[in-house]
Formats: structure tokens, sequence, C-alpha cells
């Protein structure tokens, strides 16, 4: 089987293609940003041309912690938009039957108080802090769904993980999600001898966290 990882050198990508390479019967291409720019819709039509995957993963995207998304909406809302839309309308015209889109846990309402689930994408207001980067994720989301209900001989589903840390995850403040932030700035307080740490929330709002490996188990599956 060929598979398509894109994304493959960031946190969510490479434990995919990590846990996939245990199967030697898969074809794994892992393409560089210079191999294959996702935002050059012409880029990627040649490359799916030449290589013809079988299956696509979709895990590649502009992120970034809070304070990143907050200084850049606009950048993280179109780069995100249009790497997700040339890739699935390009794979949908080239004859890709299935696709596998990652989503992100800020596509759900903010502050709900209930177990989140799929049908919620959408039915409330997003976190204004990240809001640029989680409509990018609704659209492309959307896409795949619109594709996936029209042609019954494709396969084209979005994932929404919760929050993942681990393997390949980013420490730097201006990168960096909940845990490795709070993993940083506690080092730091230790090398430098503070007293005080300043974690940011209330810790009044529950949220769920997974492993970035086990999270690669379930789309190996």
């Amino acid at each position: 089987m060929k598979i398509l990882i894109t994304g493959s050198t960031g946190m969510v990508g490479s434990n995919i293609a990590a846990l996939l390479k245990q199967d030697k019967d898969d074809d794994l291409l892992l393409p560089s940003h210079e191999e294959l720019d996702l935002c050059n819709a012409n880029n990627i039509k040649k490359y799916l041309e030449q290589k013809q995957p079988e299956i696509i993963i979709h895990a590649a995207g502009k992120v970034g912690g809070i304070q990143a998304n907050i200084n850049s909406p606009l950048e993280f809302f179109l780069e995100n938009l249009d790497m997700g839309r040339n890739l699935i309308v390009l794979a949908y015209e080239l004859g890709i039957k299935n696709v596998l889109n990652l989503g992100s846990s800020c596509m759900y309402p903010r502050n709900h108080d209930e177990a989140l689930k799929e049908d919620l994408v959408l039915k409330g207001e997003l976190e204004p802090t990240n809001e640029g980067y989680a409509l990018a994720k609704c659209a492309v989301a959307k896409l795949c769904e619109y594709i996936d209900k029209s042609n019954e001989n494709y396969n084209y589903k979005t994932v929404i993980p919760c929050n993942l840390y681990g393997p390949g995850d980013k420490f730097s403040p201006e990168h960096s999600h909940m845990v490795p932030s709070i993993i940083h700035k506690l080092h730091s307080a230790k090398v430098e001898g503070q007293q005080n740490v300043n974690i940011w929330g209330t810790g009044k709002v529950r949220r769920e966290f997974m492993y970035v490996e086990d999270m690669a188990r379930v789309v190996g599956k």
C-alpha cells in the first residue's frame, strides 16, 4: 500500500510515520516541504500524478501555541486553509479514494462543559485566541465530509484528536502548546532559581490530553 503522509517531520506526522514503518508491506511517501509545497496547487498536482498514492494522511499544517495564534491569525487561517483545500480537491480530482484528514480540538466550541462529540463542530463560538486556525480546520473537515457523502466510492474522513503531547513536541515559548509550555516554564524556573511560575488559565476548564504515540496507533488502524 502506497501511503502519503504530509507533515511527516512534525510531531503528529512523524509519530504516524514511525508506527507505519513497522509494516514492511507499506510504501511510505514522506516528502519534505521543498519536495511538496502544499500551498502550491501545481506542485501538489505534479507530485500526486507522479507518485500516485493510494492513501493520503494529511497531518501537515501551520501550528503554534496561543501567543503565535494571537499574533498571526491571518497567516494561520490562510496557510492551513490553502494546504487543506489544495490537497483534498486535487486528490479528489485525481481519483485518490482514501484520505484521512487530521483536525484539531480547537474546532469545538469554547468552554463546553459536557463531553465533546464530533457533531458539536460549528455549533458554538470558537476560542478567539486561535479562531483563524480553527476556522481553517473546520472548512477542510467540511470539504472532506462533502466529498465523502456525495461519492460512495470515496472515503474521506477527519479525525479530531484531543490535546496532544509527546515525542517531537515544541518547547519554545512562541510555538509550544500547554504541556510542553509548562514543562519549559518549570525547567527554566528551576535553572534560574525562580520562586514563582506564571501558568496561563484559571484551571477551571477541563481539558483532555493524549500521548501522541497512542493517537498514532489509532490512525494506524
